[in-house]
């Protein structure tokens, strides 16, 4: 453990940020490192609490509680409050493949799980993380480690997000020659365009990948399995294959107007901001543009919020945000109880920067989209949208409009963020896979096989839309049952 009084002794610090003032005008990262003093404190506030839930990793009552990939967060709290720093990077990538992605983008279920959360704020464990991998890139303790002995066989993973690079990084080290397909022009699907690059910096993904790639993972990309590359090469090809594209297919709005011009998908929006940002810093005019607009985002979580900040970084001239559901309370309610991840009410750095230049959380809980209406010529100018009651009968929830509610908000861009469906159908229709009730692949944890054999799936493809965490557990494991199946036995973690 840390200091042994070390939780009661310090507070925890807050990661230093640039101002919304300061950030929104710029796509780089905002978030900054606190210095060594400050994580050695951190780290001494790891209170050896015998059971750290931290690194669980369970689901219980239906809510993930601690850490998906099983960190070992109390030894390398430790091993920060005492400085040693390459240690504690050993101990993190004992689990972890990308410690610098989830360092950033995590929601840190670790720390709604932290037993000290339970009287005082948390550890600051995602940022004390994120601070260990970034300085062993600092001080070149990371390096390409290209397998010593080769196998022989061949693996095709599909897709280069989070799921992919794990899959593809554990069964490179196992010997296997291991090629990645990916149909978008860059590595790092999710990674790189659906996440904005002032929350991941792009270069933080591609130093990773160059990295797997001087290990021996090789990279393909505009391979559009199931499109321009039949499914079927998959098992003409290779030795095994390993699914991980993703839940790409976004939940739609059926309401009047959806045609209308100024109604997007959240990802198009996003994937098209970066894939200029990268192209031409924004010159070229290939995205969609929310400068002065006024923008409705429908639909909150983690790509709500990139909505958010993406267009108040282009310049729109209002923004709201709809949230279907109810205002979370400010403590857990009975029912989320510890060690589950706190569904309270918090803001993320969109709605924090929108407040900062509207003077109020963009948000509009309990509002359900009626309509949309356009001029003349089909360009989007207003939607329309009603209040709601929630009620719950029995253990299902419901809803009813609340007469009198009934608003018209002006919107040249509505942007739909509302969850996704699960997997497209192409790759998964050519290779004749089953598909389990919610229409993702079907492939239970126990081995991630698919229904046809020396195939897996794993990620977002197999469970659903989830967490860039959850993504790389996945990842890990069915690469671990991909090469038992290779070599009838493993020796991945």
């Amino acid at each position: 453990m840390g200091k042994p009084t070390g939780f009661m002794e310090y507070e925890r610090e807050p990661l230093p940020v640039l101002t919304p003032g300061e950030r929104i005008g710029t796509w780089q990262e905002f978030h900054e490192h606190l210095p060594d003093s400050s994580l050695k404190r951190q780290g001494a506030r790891c209170m050896d609490c015998g059971v750290p839930f931290c690194h669980t990793g369970e689901v219980m009552g239906g809510m993930a509680t601690g850490c998906p990939i099983h960190n070992l967060i109390p030894e390398w709290n430790d091993l920060v409050y005492r400085g040693l720093w390459r240690e504690a990077l050993e101990r993190l990538h004992k689990t972890n493949n990308f410690p610098e992605f989830t360092g950033r983008v995590c929601p840190a279920p670790c720390e709604g799980s932290c037993v000290l959360g339970i009287i005082e704020p948390p550890v600051t464990i995602k940022s004390i993380e994120c601070s260990i991998v970034d300085r062993g890139f600092e001080e070149g303790w990371i390096v390409p480690r290209p397998p010593s002995r080769p196998t022989g066989k061949k693996v095709a993973v599909v897709g280069s997000g989070p799921a992919g690079l794990a899959c593809a990084d554990q069964l490179n080290q196992a010997g296997h020659e291991v090629t990645v397909l990916e149909r978008a022009d860059r590595i790092g699907g999710l990674l790189t365009y659906g996440i904005p690059a002032m929350k991941l910096d792009k270069e933080v993904v591609w130093r990773r990948v160059e990295l797997l790639a001087a290990e021996g993972v090789r990279f393909l990309t505009g391979m559009d399995v199931g499109g321009n590359y039949p499914a079927s090469r998959l098992q003409g090809d290779f030795d095994a294959a390993v699914l991980c594209c993703g839940a790409t297919k976004p939940r739609d709005l059926p309401v009047e107007g959806r045609h209308l011009d100024g109604v997007h998908f959240a990802m198009d929006y996003l994937h098209a901001n970066t894939q200029s940002l990268l192209d031409s810093n924004l010159q070229d005019g290939e995205y969609i543009s929310a400068r002065d607009k006024d923008v409705i985002v429908i639909g909150g979580g983690d790509t709500g919020t990139d909505c958010v900040g993406t267009a108040l970084r282009h310049g729109c001239r209002s923004l709201v945000q709809f949230e279907i559901l109810s205002r979370p309370p400010d403590s857990r309610a009975p029912d989320n109880p510890w060690p589950q991840w706190p569904r309270i009410y918090r803001m993320d750095y969109g709605q924090e920067e929108a407040a900062a230049l509207f003077g109020a959380d963009p948000r509009r809980f309990s509002i359900m989209t009626v309509k949309m209406v356009g001029d003349a010529s089909g360009r989007l100018q207003e939607v329309h949208t009603v209040g709601i009651r929630w009620s719950r009968n029995g253990s299902r929830p419901s809803f009813e409009r609340i007469p009198g509610t009934e608003r018209v908000w002006p919107a040249q861009l509505v942007l739909l963020a509302m969850g996704f469906l699960g997997p497209e159908d192409r790759l998964p229709d050519q290779l004749g896979l089953e598909r389990d009730p919610r229409s993702n692949i079907k492939a239970d944890t126990s081995d991630y096989a698919t229904t046809v054999p020396g195939i897996f799936a794993a990620g977002d493809v197999r469970r659903g839309q989830s967490l860039v965490v959850w993504a790389i557990r996945e990842g890990r494991e069915a690469a671990r049952e991909c090469d038992r199946f290779l070599m009838g036995s493993t020796r991945l973690p």
